[in-house]
């Protein structure tokens, strides 16, 4: 008997006697077709969950998948409406961002767009009613995403700087004499540095993650669902600040090496244990609030029978255009994409900062180096840091430079103003202000007065951008994914320059001398820095 494969509607249709859908193939289909459009964040998501923020990464694909077999469990097969169409919208957002992100050479950004095409494609296979239940499922796949570089590192020296404060708190309540400087917790013999891995945030992003599904799992009012959720933060900042006073006293009573090595490590993983059973106390607390309080265990729908067998509901996948129309969408992109030349990165010849001249127009610099840890958290491909003087200055500058070969692999530029602060410094507002020197075009930086005790210190800094001065790390970003795809290139440096403001000097007497400074040094930083035009004074 002939099959009928005529159009009907919103689905293709075969004859009763041969009951054959092509849903699943296309579904099938347009999966296979979006690896190869999302293959650039999907290879960049093992690199991410190495580190110990992301390290929970590998499990959130599959923790995904149960509470999506379990939604579908109490779905029912029939849906209500046939309105699929919005789903196709998302697919188109979700393949643009893919693009952008492959063409940008930002992983990152094809890894969100992945999600929003997951989301397209529920909504094209559920119905855009169904599809709407499954939102949990979808959105918990945002937590094996690593965050916007910019956003990490703010958001990494804002608790690093809350957790030294209240973890000197807690060393103070045992009547230990204690001083923190920005970072830097003083016990007077000992001092210990709250570097970026004691920030909490190898904490604070698992137990979000855990946060998410515990709120999902619950069986309770709305608003206990998101106080489950919200409370994670406010947890990860106390449990950490204790860690962080706790190892102060073990440090003050036995010595260094309780910060160093398996038991620091060890005491990492007592704290994030502590953080869980808080957050699981916290459920029990607010099922006493209810008027018919039920045990934890039967509080959380934490039921696995009947999972898989969900899956192979697969096969009940409706022939729609709808779904047709987002497999040929998706399969159309994936050989445009394959057949698109591939474009090598550009990296524009340059002197390596190392030999950044030490005298020039009389003045003179000693360079000097960071410090590993610093060097790391830094990861710029070149940098040069020097202290230059002069005899006709009243006072020094300190001039630093760090230059990366590619700003959209990953590592990018850190602003001073992330890690000024944690050297313990007061800083005024940075104000964006705009330099004339004569003989260099007009530009924008960032200006603050940072203090210290009784030391005041004038800070400009800037990024340079392929031939671009700029004052805002935004546009920064911004010019960088332009130019990588215009121009294959997306290297660029950050620059900075610092000045003491002496006793009885002014601030315009400080601006003055960086000033001239950077009249001489940007003549110079070209060849080390390549704006859009690579210097010819290259070795």
């Amino acid at each position: 008997m002939p099959i009928d494969t005529q159009i009907s509607g919103a689905r293709l249709s075969v004859s009763p006697a041969h009951r054959i859908s092509a849903g699943p193939v296309l579904l099938v289909l347009s999966i296979l077709a979006a690896v190869l459009v999302f293959w650039t964040g999907l290879e960049s998501l093992p690199q991410a969950w190495s580190r110990d923020e992301y390290s929970h990464g590998y499990i959130i694909p599959f923790i995904a998948a149960y509470l999506f077999a379990r939604k579908l469990r109490d779905t029912p097969p029939s849906d209500t409406t046939k309105t699929r169409w919005p789903g196709v919208l998302f697919v188109i957002v979700g393949l643009v961002l893919g693009l952008f992100g492959n063409l940008a050479r930002i992983p990152d950004i094809s890894t969100y767009g992945m999600i929003v095409w997951v989301a397209g494609m529920v909504l094209v296979t559920l119905g855009w009613r169904r599809g709407l239940s499954f939102w949990a499922p979808v959105l918990y796949l945002a937590f094996m995403l690593p965050l916007p570089n910019f956003i990490y590192w703010k958001l990494s020296t804002s608790l690093q700087l809350i957790s030294s404060e209240i973890g000197v708190g807690v060393i103070a309540m045992f009547g230990i004499p204690v001083f923190l400087d920005g970072n830097v917790i003083d016990l007077g013999v000992y001092k210990l540095q709250v570097a970026e891995a004691c920030s909490g945030l190898r904490y604070l992003f698992p137990l979000a993650s855990f946060g998410f599904l515990f709120a999902v799992l619950y069986r309770g009012p709305a608003w206990h669902k998101v106080v489950l959720f919200l409370s994670t933060g406010p947890i990860t900042v106390a449990m950490n600040s204790f860690r962080i006073g706790m190892i102060g006293v073990l440090v003050d009573n036995f010595g260094i090496s309780q910060a160093e090595g398996f038991l620091h490590s060890f005491e990492g993983w007592i704290i994030f244990i502590a953080c869980v059973s808080v957050l699981y106390l916290e459920a029990i607390l607010l099922q006493r609030l209810t008027r018919n309080p039920q045990p934890i265990h039967k509080a959380l729908d934490i039921e696995l029978g009947q999972m898989l067998p969900q899956f192979s509901r697969i096969a009940e996948i409706e022939t729609t255009r709808a779904l047709a129309t987002v497999t040929v969408l998706v399969g159309a992109v994936a050989i445009g994409w394959m057949a698109m030349p591939s474009k090598v990165e550009q990296i524009p010849p340059r002197q390596p900062l190392v030999l950044f001249p030490a005298e020039f127009a009389g003045w003179s610099g000693e360079s000097s180096f960071l410090d590993p840890e610093i060097e790391r958290v830094l990861a710029a491909d070149d940098y040069y840091m020097s202290f230059y003087k002069s005899e006709d200055e009243a006072a020094p500058v300190d001039f630093f430079v760090a230059f990366y070969e590619s700003q959209t692999n990953g590592s990018g530029i850190h602003s001073p103003e992330v890690c000024i602060p944690s050297g313990g410094w007061e800083v005024s507002a940075w104000e964006p202000t705009r330099i004339e020197i004569q003989g260099i075009p007009t530009f924008e930086l960032n200006r603050a007065i940072i203090q210290k005790g009784v030391s005041r210190q004038l800070v400009y800094y800037w990024f340079e951008q392929r031939g671009r001065r700029l004052s805002s790390d935004y546009a920064a970003k911004a010019y960088t994914v332009w130019d990588s795809i215009t121009q294959s290139r997306s290297d660029g440096a950050l620059a900075r320059v610092i000045t003491p403001v002496g006793v009885g000097e002014s601030l315009a007497d400080a601006d003055a001398r960086l000033r001239r400074f950077m009249a001489e040094m940007l003549k110079i930083l070209p060849d080390y820095v390549p704006g859009d035009e690579p210097s010819t004074n290259i070795l």
